[in-house]
């Protein structure tokens, strides 16, 4: 019988990680995956059975890993400003190390959004139960701007995440090099901090 161990099982699921990432479930191919392994389909099939198996495995891990470190930041008693902008500069290191990773999980939402919704309501669940309370609370005191959390969340991500889905783009556009665009992104992130900081959190007026 053929036996795969451990290190084979975790080289095939790096090597699906690299591909899936590049190319998507519906880009890739059993074969992709045993190349990039540097072992044969039959072996790749004798663990994961099939490509789709492999797949979900692989995604839950991503998406555990994405939303793991926003999740403690969520928990941690500390002001709701302190935590968005704890929030902004752990998407955007994520983003910088993982450049990849959002448009991946994304673009696989998008294709099948019922197989993977389940991932995504224990994400909100926890969003709203460790975030939604203390905005309101906020709101109330007069401290911050009326607004949700549904609101919020993609105010933030989107405005940090496009720079770096559309980071070719816009490398090719304003003719920049890898240091140019890395200097600029973390530009862009200051801006995204201290404009939504500014709009969200009311100034107290000294009478």
């Amino acid at each position: 019988m053929t036996c795969i161990t451990q290190s084979s099982e975790e080289k095939i699921k790096e090597a699906a990680k690299t591909v899936f990432l590049k190319k998507g479930y519906a880009g890739t191919t059993a074969r992709d995956i045993a190349e990039a392994a540097s072992m044969n389909i039959a072996l790749t099939n004798y663990y994961f059975r099939s490509k789709e198996k492999l797949f979900f495995e692989i995604f839950r891990d991503l998406f555990s890993y994405y939303c793991k470190n926003t999740l403690k930041i969520f928990e941690k008693p500390i002001s709701i400003r302190e935590k968005l902008i704890e929030l902004i500069e752990e998407d955007f290191q994520m983003m910088k190390k993982e450049p990849s990773l959002v448009l991946f999980l994304m673009t696989e939402i998008h294709r099948d959004p019922e197989r993977l919704l389940p991932e995504l309501s224990r994400f909100k669940e926890l969003l709203h139960v460790t975030l939604s309370n203390q905005i309101e609370e906020e709101i109330i005191n007069g401290r911050m701007r009326n607004i949700s959390v549904e609101h919020l969340m993609p105010l933030i991500m989107g405005s940090l995440q496009f720079v770096f889905v559309g980071k070719n783009m816009n490398m090719k556009m304003y003719n920049a090099s890898e240091d140019e665009f890395n200097t600029f992104a973390e530009n862009h992130k200051n801006l995204i901090i201290s404009m939504i900081t500014e709009y969200l959190f009311i100034s107290e007026t000294v009478s």
